[in-house]
C-alpha cells in the first residue's frame, strides 16, 4: 500500500486512523497546505486501503520545502527516472557530504529528486533542516544498510501524486479559494512544547509564533465559509488558546524523529476540527 517516500519530523503515519476517522466521507476538493511527508494523502487516495479512502473531486498539496515539491511533482511525472538515478547512490560518508554540498537549484528535477531521497534517507535521524540560506545542514547518519531507493513504495505513490495539484506556496494563497463542500487538513511545523524544542527549519523561512497566529486567523475565517477545516499539532497551552472556539480532542502518537533520544517516544497532541467531534 502507498506510503510516504520520504521520512518527515511530524509525520503522520502514527495518527491516520485517528485522522481518517474524523474526516468527511466525502468532499469536493482535498487540500493540505503543509504536505511534508503526504501520509494522509496518500492512505485516503490508495484504493487499497479500503477503510480509509474518502472520495473527492480534486486534491491539492502544498509546501514551503521547494526541494520536496520538485520531488513530489518529478516522482509523479518520471518515476523510473528517478529510481534509475538513485542507483548510482551507496550508503558512504563521503559521498554524503559531497551531496549535501551540492547546490540544489544546479540539478535536473530527477537529480536533485534523488538528491533529496538519497540524503533524506541517510541523515542523521532522518530530519530535514536547512539554515536561513535554505541549505540543508544535517551530519551525516549511522545506520545498518538503509534502505536508499525504496522503488516500491516510489512506484506505488507515483500515479497517487499524479493525481493531485502540487504546488509551493504559503498555506494562506493555497486556500484563498476554498469554499463549502472543500475539506483542508492543516499540519504545520508545532508550536513548541518547551523552550528547548523549537525546531521550524524545514524551509529557510521558518515557521514561528506570528505565523501560527496567523493560521488560527485563516482557520477561522476558512470556517466561517463552511470549508471543513482539520487541523493537527502539538498539546501546547499555545494551540489550546489559538483554537479553543473549536473542537479539540487529545490523542497519543509515537514520534521517533527528533535530536534527543529522550524527546522521542508518546507525547500528547491535538487535533482540531471546524465541526462537532465524534460522538
Amino acid at each position: 500500500m502507498a506510503s510516504p517516500i520520504v521520512k518527515w519530523a511530524g509525520g503522520k503515519r502514527q495518527l491516520l486512523e485517528e485522522l481518517v476517522a474524523r474526516m468527511p466521507l466525502e468532499m469536493n476538493r482535498y487540500v493540505e497546505p503543509f504536505a511534508g511527508g503526504a501520509a494522509l494523502y496518500l492512505a485516503i487516495a490508495d484504493e487499497n486501503r479500503a477503510a480509509m479512502r474518502r472520495r473527492f473531486n480534486e486534491a491539492r498539496l502544498s509546501d514551503m520545502n521547494e526541494d520536496l515539491i520538485v520531488a513530489y511533482r518529478t516522482v509523479a511525472s518520471d518515476v523510473e527516472a528517478v529510481i534509475a538515478e538513485l542507483g548510482g547512490y551507496r550508503y558512504e560518508e563521503e559521498l554524503y557530504y559531497a551531496t549535501r554540498a551540492v547546490d540544489p537549484a544546479t540539478l535536473s528535477p530527477v537529480q536533485r529528486t534523488a538528491r533529496l531521497l538519497f540524503l533524506n534517507k541517510t541523515c542523521f535521524n532522518g530530519l530535514w533542516r536547512v539554515n536561513a540560506k535554505g541549505h540543508f545542514n544535517v551530519p551525516f547518519g549511522r545506520y545498518t544498510n538503509p534502505t536508499i531507493c525504496d522503488d516500491k513504495a516510489l512506484r506505488e505513490a507515483a500515479p497517487l501524486l499524479a493525481r493531485a495539484s502540487i504546488e509551493h506556496r504559503d498555506f494562506h494563497e493555497v486556500v484563498a479559494d476554498l469554499g463549502a463542500g472543500d475539506f483542508v487538513y492543516f499540519d504545520p511545523p508545532y508550536a513548541p512544547v518547551s523552550e528547548t524544542a523549537d525546531f521550524t527549519a524545514y524551509a529557510k523561512e521558518g515557521f514561528g509564533h506570528g505565523d501560527h497566529e496567523r493560521l488560527a486567523h485563516t482557520f477561522r475565517a476558512l470556517a466561517e465559509r463552511g470549508v471543513l477545516c482539520m487541523l493537527s499539532n502539538a498539546d501546547t497551552p499555545l494551540t489550546r488558546a489559538l483554537y479553543s472556539d473549536f473542537a479539540i480532542e487529545s490523542v497519543e502518537a509515537r514520534r521517533s524523529v527528533n535530536s534527543k533520544s529522550s524527546a522521542r517516544g508518546k507525547v500528547s497532541e491535538l487535533i482540531v476540527t471546524s465541526w462537532a467531534p465524534r460522538s
